[in-house]
């Protein structure tokens, strides 16, 4: 039996709301970055769930915050004599980071309730869609673990954590965009095995160079061997450079010119085998979604790239940094879309039409 018009409605409002949800956790990577970029971070030293949801209100407040916040190491170390204007600066992109977080759950949540009660979504979804509210609640444990290791010993969050946290917010950003492609009905002609593979294989390429990413965010590696093509002086920087910490798997965390390096590596294979896969694609299909999905993700991965160079090449400044993290987020939008739509062939993931 043909789908009745009400499934493609609601089919449509699924999609709708996963974009709209998506969009929200792009917004936040990117407020996530600032929050990086400005030290504001490790502004607020408590995780209240609820009732932090709430800004300090009046001077007495936020001389408390501001007193909490001069007790760990960041203030004594980095930010000692700072003023409560000052502080407020920090403290206002780091509620917003949170309120954000906290605005997404309830975007996922009530919908999807509203949904569920209204029988828009077929059995064999669900699970997904719980799947990824359940990674929702989890990246808010996540990044209160992220924030709780600048609070004692350090200056600065942990960019193991730091990475964790990022590569989790991405995970959730895919997850969305997949399953709300998955939903879209427009036919698409089936794609040979080989061009399957790639999209796969750039996706995974591309959520692996954002994990680097962070971590050169964490170790603040882009502030240093600021020249390029050169790496220190090499195309290439000599082995005891990159692997002078024991035990050696430390030095692709630790290691702030083995990080850099392994970052322009991945950024170099991945700016390849993007032009290979636009290739193939245009070669062996000739036209289509595949071949627009691969020209594309080709095309975001080249303007990444030259975002890249001239952040490193500026020494990191905030707007053209925030501008290389939105635009990694573009690739992985092209990217998930792409593998999304040549993997298998799209089917309904709705209610099933009532009995006639």
């Amino acid at each position: 039996m043909t789908a009745t018009l009400s499934d493609d409605s609601h089919a449509r409002a699924i999609r709708l709301w996963l974009y709209a949800v998506a969009a929200l956790v792009f917004a936040m990577v990117l407020v996530g970055g600032a929050t990086r970029l400005t030290e504001s971070g490790l502004s607020i030293t408590e995780w209240k769930p609820v009732i932090g949801a709430l800004p300090p209100l009046g001077a007495s407040a936020w001389q408390a915050e501001f007193k909490k916040y001069q007790a760990i190491p960041q203030y004594r170390e980095l930010n000692h004599g700072m003023s409560l204007d000052q502080f407020k600066t920090i403290f206002w992109w780091e509620w917003a980071h949170r309120l954000l977080g906290r605005l997404i759950g309830v975007a996922f949540l009530l919908p999807f309730l509203l949904f569920l009660w209204r029988g828009f979504v077929e059995p064999a979804l669900r699970p997904r869609l719980w799947f990824i509210f359940a990674l929702g609640a989890l990246q808010g444990v996540v990044g209160w673990w992220m924030v709780a290791s600048g609070l004692a010993d350090r200056v600065e969050v942990s960019q193991y954590r730091l990475a964790t946290h990022l590569i989790l917010a991405c995970a959730i950003y895919v997850a969305l965009v997949w399953t709300a492609q998955r939903l879209d009905q427009r036919p698409a002609p089936p794609a040979r095995a080989r061009i399957r593979a790639g999209a796969v294989a750039l996706l995974v390429l591309v959520l692996l160079q954002i994990y680097l990413g962070a971590l050169v965010a964490g170790l603040r590696a882009g502030y240093v061997y600021n020249t390029w093509p050169l790496i220190d002086g090499a195309l290439v920087p000599p082995a005891s450079q990159l692997f002078f910490a024991t035990p050696a798997w430390r030095n692709f965390f630790e290691n702030t010119l083995t990080v850099q390096f392994d970052h322009r590596m991945l950024a170099y294979a991945i700016f390849v085998c993007a032009l290979l896969h636009a290739s193939d694609a245009a070669g062996s299909m000739k036209k289509g979604p595949a071949v627009f999905g691969a020209v594309a993700l080709a095309a975001a991965v080249t303007l990444q790239a030259v975002l890249g160079i001239i952040t490193l090449l500026l020494r990191v400044p905030i707007a053209v940094a925030l501008l290389h993290q939105a635009t990694a987020m573009l690739v992985l939008t092209a990217a998930t879309a792409h593998a999304a739509r040549v993997v298998v062939p799209v089917q309904r993931a709705v209610a099933a039409p009532a009995p006639a």
